[in-house]
């Protein structure tokens, strides 16, 4: 491994750090170290995305009819927790303004302890906090989509 080790004394790299620029000019070399590790990963997850579909290829299901809706309709594994949401507000227009709330919500958490200079999560109580409520509300809801009868939707099937 070839390391060039930064002249500290050079005037041109001491104005380069003034500027947070002094990183580019020393440190390891992308070739061949990092050039060679990249496209062997890149090409052994082609061949094993390839190897994949030749050894288990997708199969075709029965052909759509357009006159047969099924029973229940789901929608894939990561709308569950939304899809739960609609399913059992009265209000629709309400289970929407919710469905938008989430966003919003992740958008604005990380500014809630900006302030904090810390970025310890055990020394950022509130975001934490806030954080893992919304990963379990989302999993209640994840699991309750799954559950066909609403109101055992709501309990999860437990009472």
């Amino acid at each position: 491994m070839v390391m060039k080790k930064p002249d500290l004394q050079d005037p041109e790299f001491r104005e380069l750090v003034k500027q947070n620029m002094g990183h580019n000019k020393y440190g390891e070399p992308f070739w061949p170290n990092d050039a060679l590790i990249f496209g062997v990963v890149i090409f052994g997850t082609i061949v094993g995305t390839i190897g994949l579909a030749i050894m288990d290829p997708a199969k075709m299901g029965e052909p759509a009819d357009p006159f047969l809706t099924p029973l229940e309709i789901l929608p894939e594994w990561y709308f569950y927790p939304v899809f739960q949401i609609l399913r059992v507000v009265p209000n629709k227009l309400l289970g929407v303004v919710l469905m938008l709330a989430i966003p919003i919500g992740l958008a604005i958490l990380p500014f809630i302890e900006n302030v904090n200079k810390f970025q310890n999560p055990f020394r950022r109580p509130i975001s934490s906090v806030l954080f893992l409520i919304g990963v379990l509300v989302t999993f209640y809801l994840g699991i309750g989509a799954m559950i066909h009868n609403i109101p055992k939707s709501l309990t999860l099937g437990l009472f």
